[in-house]
């Protein structure tokens, strides 16, 4: 959670800035607003994800300010309010109009953090299964006829409803969450949370508190963990966990049990564990990268994602799949593809695989006319499409394992900033990375945003 914007209302200057200066020291991004008219400016333009919200204000009270923000639609973000001259009838107010907790002041440092916290988790939970009973990220399902997609349905047919790791390996672009998702809900927990774990560009403390929870005091803090009970907890980038992380995950797996940070108590592990990575484990292992032992937890039930080059027979279906997915979900004008364009693109080598062929699929329909897409606009987009750089960067083998990473990294993600048009939000997305995370990442590699 460290890193996640929150807005602090408050009239009295003082409050603000012990607030703010609690939050920045625990990792927070933090903006304050002294009166409604600040603070509708800055819903909008920072966009945060908690607000604290005082109920006492000059101009406004915040209930009222609060049932504005509901009626309008505006606020997606769960709101705590706070006040000094509270009374039940107003926390009862502030309830019914949405308000996730209300905090009577003077605040108590644990009582604040502790409900700061299991409001954003509590808002990640519904946003992720409300994303999941739409199903708008699996996006590509299983589609073709070709033996390795038969294959490929059969294997996970097989363990849907096995308890066991799994382990999904697969290029970038082949979208192994959507083969996590297909398990979840081809299984018996189904009903149950499916919840995305990201360990990428992560600091290994952060990873460890929102995975396990933190005790603090007589007060627990849930993880991911406890979000995902009964259902299945997905980790993404699983190479790029850090080693003491790696141990911590090694243990529970072995004894199907965890403690949460500074916790004493063990919690029954009732998650499926599925872990996803574009890497071959085995050579990390060999070079010391990943623990072997957790390799081998892992490695119980391998699935392996085919490149789409692998499997260009199928590439006419996928295309048509996305089609009709973006004129449904997008509402996109639909397009169909000449026989001799879809030949065209079964040659294609696909180094971005699916998510590239999505891609290319949205760029023609909204760029295009509405005539059938032919080969020749076919051959002037993917002579648009910025694939030489990514596809060279593996080409010195001479370098160091680290330079080598960092150049592959760099190439990868200017490629996917220029596939998302320079959005940075859109790239997260494509890339599954958080989007402050993903800026630190950019940074750091000396990719240009605004370039």
């Amino acid at each position: 959670m460290n890193g996640e914007k929150i807005l602090v209302v408050d009239d009295e200057a003082e409050i603000r800035r012990l607030i703010r200066e609690i939050l920045v020291d625990e990792g927070f991004e933090v903006a304050t607003a002294e009166n409604a008219a600040a603070a509708r400016t800055l819903l909008e333009q920072f966009r945060p994800r908690l607000v604290l919200l005082d109920i006492w204000m000059p101009d406004m009270d915040g209930i009222t300010l609060l049932k504005e923000w509901r009626d309008s639609g505006k606020l997606s973000s769960p709101v705590i309010m706070m006040s000094g001259h509270g009374n039940i009838g107003t926390a009862v107010e502030a309830t019914r109009l949405g308000a996730y907790d209300y905090l009577e002041k003077p605040l108590s440092l644990a009582k604040l953090m502790l409900t700061i916290r299991n409001a954003l988790q509590a808002s990640r939970l519904q946003k992720e299964n409300l994303r999941l009973r739409l199903d708008s990220n699996a996006s590509y399902r299983i589609i073709g006829k070709s033996r390795l997609m038969s294959n490929l349905r059969e294997q996970l047919h097989k363990v849907a409803d096995l308890d066991t790791p799994v382990l999904i390996v697969g290029e970038p672009g082949t979208d192994k969450e959507a083969l996590a998702r297909h398990l979840h809900t081809a299984g018996a927990r189904r009903d149950k949370s499916f919840v995305n774990v990201s360990v990428s560009a992560r600091e290994p403390e952060a990873v460890i508190n929102e995975l396990y929870g933190e005790q603090v005091q007589d007060e627990a803090i849930t993880g991911h963990l406890d979000e995902a009970e009964g259902g299945t907890l997905f980790i993404k980038d699983i190479a790029d966990m850090d080693q003491v992380a790696q141990a911590r995950l090694c243990d529970m797996l072995k004894d199907r049990s965890y403690k949460r940070v500074n916790g004493s108590t063990p919690i029954t592990l009732s998650a499926r564990v599925i872990a996803a990575t574009r890497h071959n484990l085995a050579n990390r292992v060999q070079e010391g990268a990943f623990l072997d032992e957790l390799y081998f937890q892992l490695n119980v039930v391998p699935i392996t994602v085919p490149a789409l080059r692998e499997h260009y027979e199928d590439v006419p279906a996928v295309l048509e799949y996305f089609v009709n997915f973006l004129v449904e979900q997008e509402g996109l004008p639909y397009r169909s593809f000449t026989t001799a364009a879809q030949n065209r693109l079964r040659r294609y080598p696909w180094p971005g695989n699916i998510r590239e062929l999505k891609n290319l699929v949205q760029r023609m329909l909204i760029l295009g006319g509405p005539t059938a897409i032919d080969l020749e606009e076919v051959e002037t987009t993917l002579g648009d499409m910025p694939v030489k750089k990514a596809a060279d960067s593996v080409k010195n083998l001479d370098l160091p394992l680290r330079q080598a990473r960092e150049n592959f990294e760099r190439d990868y993600l200017e490629y996917q900033l220029k596939l998302a048009n320079g959005s940075v939000s859109k790239m997260a997305r494509n890339v599954h990375m958080e989007r402050t995370h993903l800026y630190r990442k950019l940074k750091s590699l000396g990719i240009d945003i605004k370039s």
